[in-house]
């Protein structure tokens, strides 16, 4: 009787340690097929992208790094394998860092001709940025007289030089006066010796008019002049 015992206890022992055999089969059959699928790890530091595989039961490592435009220093440029791809559990994914951008040496352009420069910027690996215009007495139109970023400063290529270029010394402006109905030989000379120029005299017949008078004018009364600006003249004859 207590063989008969033992023999069913032995039997009722083998089938428990095959059920849990089986079990245990099964569940490492079934973690080995899990998959996971990797983020996108791009613009990401080394530390980041870690907790976001770790997340996932994955595994990262660092297997370069490399110039780039567009990532700072330190952040992660390319991973392989590629973002979405789907990986069994604890695949190991590989990341290239960013070791920052290629740096120039910016140019000292003042006192040079902006027509002049811009040809050179390629060269220079920068590109232009904001002109603006102001007038000095210091250089000539035309000329450079401040630039940003500043001369010798190290900066990464493509950056934008923005230039400051002078338009000469400020003309003072006038307001053309009325010379309708005035002689000719009188007001010539009065504008040239105020400095003013004047260019061609037109004549035409006009009925009533003695002759030398002014019947016509350009710049019209009123209107802002220079003095280097060209005053042009119709005269009865």
């Amino acid at each position: 009787m207590l063989k008969k015992l033992y023999n069913i206890l032995l039997i009722f022992l083998l089938l428990l340690n095959l059920f849990f055999l089986s079990a245990l089969v099964t569940y490492q059959v079934t973690k080995s097929g899990e998959m996971a699928t990797l983020p996108n790890l791009s613009g990401m530091t080394l530390e980041e992208a870690k907790e976001e595989v770790e997340a996932q039961k994955l595994s990262l490592v660092q297997s370069g790094v490399a110039l780039h435009n567009r990532y700072e220093k330190g952040l992660i440029i390319s991973q392989d394998p590629a973002p979405e791809s789907r990986l069994r559990l604890y695949t190991v994914v590989k990341v290239t860092l960013s070791a920052g951008k290629e740096k120039v040496i910016v140019p000292r352009l003042i006192g040079r001709s902006q027509q002049a420069i811009l040809p050179d910027l390629q060269g220079y690996r920068l590109r232009l940025g904001r002109i603006s215009h102001v007038h000095t007495i210091k250089y000539s139109a035309g000329r450079i007289f401040g630039q940003y970023p500043l001369p010798e400063q190290e900066v990464p290529i493509n950056t934008p030089l923005n230039l400051l270029v002078s338009e000469g010394e400020e003309e003072e402006k006038y307001l053309m006066p009325d010379l309708l109905g005035k002689y000719a030989a009188v007001a010539i000379p009065q504008l040239q010796k105020a400095g003013f120029r004047v260019g061609d005299t037109s004549r035409a017949y006009y009925p009533g008019l003695d002759s030398g008078i002014i019947i016509n004018q350009f710049p019209q009364q009123g209107n802002p002049i220079l003095k280097r600006n060209n005053i042009t003249l119709e005269v009865s004859k």
